[in-house]
């Protein structure tokens, strides 16, 4: 299935892939909805000077407090726990778990050993602040789910006064880093499938690399004019079992006749550590699906908690995502590639086999990537038009124009290890470590952020790491982009 299917696939009833507002009666900008803190409803009965309309406001939060999103949810085929625990191994593991090994490279050996695993522990964490906002704005609103964008839009429709004008520019922006986020994964699929077919021909004859990037082209956009996800079903499931046997085998090649530890940098230099945070977090992005898939549950109390399915689900791919990136820069050391596949013997077989059936693998992908960004856009497009040959022809064309954009993109740029970083540094940092802690601390305004504001401080911690991230990941990754020859 899809390395990463954020949220839209799950968009209105219509069918149209765009981001439904929720229906809801939105306060008029001198109500407070669902405040908890008596202080403050004592100035909105002040402020109206009417008893009667402060007990039906009283009586309105408690109904809403009452409400458990949950039990309102009307699903046509609901996911089991072991059903949404594949999906979210699907979501997260993809051709980053391949960059790990470089990953491991600017950072040090041990650094990348501890920094993977923190970094998952904050990637996990925030989904489930994502989650619990989730619930309480559904609460609120007293809708039975939102996704990534409508949790943004009602933390500020619902949040401090001042906030509220900003509600439609908050869904736009995640909306904006969700399409970016994927024609980044589009670029990187494009440029990934080319180099490993370049490195198996390179064995017979050497061309250059925008030559089968041009190649794949003309395939890539006829696979991607197909419009039913329907007809993808056998296309996904034939991509996930050959992206499972790829790794399978190149895990054998990474343990075979292992070097000493000392024979690689336990900690690498503060320049490349920025290029470290960018592919970590470009791996561990997984955030967008982890509300479609918590929409979908039959049981979805057993998401979240201790032993829930997302943790259960994330310290499953945080131990891969180690384990490759440990191995992988412990076996080929400072030689390691931007995807271990093309650190494979070149001359043997099997190998050549594994990165053929890896670049056919993310070929196939490919196409469900782009079905998420063009169903974004393709609503508005094809609503200037009339007739459905015009809607139907202005779709061809917005196919065809974004599949080459992505195309010129890989040209321009053809480092897998730099674009990779990039696109985690600028979205992958926004989606998951700077949006939910803004989104947590607005929610919860009117609530409290607990016992010496906890909350908060913590809040203020993840967003100053994942600014950090974002300013200096996509710095260093437009340097080494500007000036290849310099690591």
């Amino acid at each position: 299935m899809s390395e990463r299917q954020p949220l839209l696939l799950q968009g209105d009833a219509s069918g149209n892939g765009l981001i439904r507002p929720p229906v809801r009666s939105s306060p008029p900008d001198s109500t407070l909805v669902n405040v908890h803190s008596e202080d403050s409803i004592a100035v909105h009965a002040a402020a109206n000077g009417d008893e009667d309309e402060q007990s039906s406001q009283a009586g309105d939060e408690n109904l809403k407090s009452s409400y458990n999103p949950t039990h309102h949810r009307t699903l046509e085929h609901p996911t089991s726990n072991f059903d949404t625990l594949v999906h979210l191994l699907k979501g997260n593991i993809g051709t980053g778990i391949l960059a790990m090994p470089e990953a491991f490279k600017n950072a040090g050996l041990y650094v990348g050993l501890f920094g993977t695993l923190i970094m998952g522990a904050i990637c996990t964490h925030c989904m489930h602040m994502l989650v619990k906002c989730s619930h309480e704005l559904c609460r609120r609103m007293q809708q039975p789910s939102l996704n990534f964008s409508e949790v943004a839009f009602c933390s500020f429709e619902t949040g401090p006064l001042g906030l509220r004008r900003y509600s439609h520019l908050a869904r736009r922006v995640v909306t904006t880093f969700l399409f970016i986020t994927q024609i980044g994964f589009c670029c990187v699929y494009f440029l990934f499938v080319a180099l490993n077919v370049k490195d198996v021909m390179d064995h017979y004859f050497t061309m250059d690399i925008r030559i089968y990037l041009l190649l794949m082209l003309l395939p890539m956009i006829l696979l991607n004019l197909v419009r039913n996800l329907k007809y993808l079903t056998p296309v996904s499931l034939l991509a996930a079992f050959l992206t499972v046997a790829g790794l399978a085998i190149s895990f054998s090649y990474m343990l075979h006749d292992l070097p000493d530890v000392h024979t690689v940098k336990p900690v690498a230099t503060w320049a490349t550590l920025p290029l470290y945070f960018g592919t970590a977090i470009y791996a561990f992005e997984g955030i967008g699906v982890v509300l479609p898939l918590e929409n979908n549950m039959r049981t979805p109390e057993d998401f979240g908690g201790t032993t829930g399915v997302l943790n259960t689900g994330m310290v499953i791919v945080a131990c891969l995502y180690t384990s490759v990136g440990f191995f992988g820069y412990l076996k080929y050391g400072e030689s390691v590639k931007g995807s271990i596949t093309l650190n494979l013997p070149q001359g043997d077989i099997l190998s050549q086999m594994v990165r053929i059936t890896m670049a056919v693998a993310i070929f196939l992908s490919y196409t469900l990537q782009f079905y998420v960004p063009v169903n974004m856009v393709e609503p508005f497009v094809c609503s200037h038009f009339d007739t459905t040959r015009a809607k139907n022809l202005a779709s061809t064309v917005l196919r065809t124009v974004l599949v080459t954009f992505t195309f010129l993109l890989a040209a321009v740029i053809p480092n897998l290890g730099s674009i990779i970083s990039l696109v985690g540094a600028v979205s992958s940092s926004a989606l998951a470590l700077i949006a939910p802690p803004i989104i947590e601390i607005i929610t919860f305004y009117h609530v409290g952020y607990g016992r010496y504001n906890w909350m908060l401080w913590k809040d203020f911690l993840i967003l100053i790491f994942g600014l950090c991230g974002f300013v200096f990941g996509t710095w260093a990754s437009l340097a080494q982009i500007l000036n290849p020859s310099v690591n």
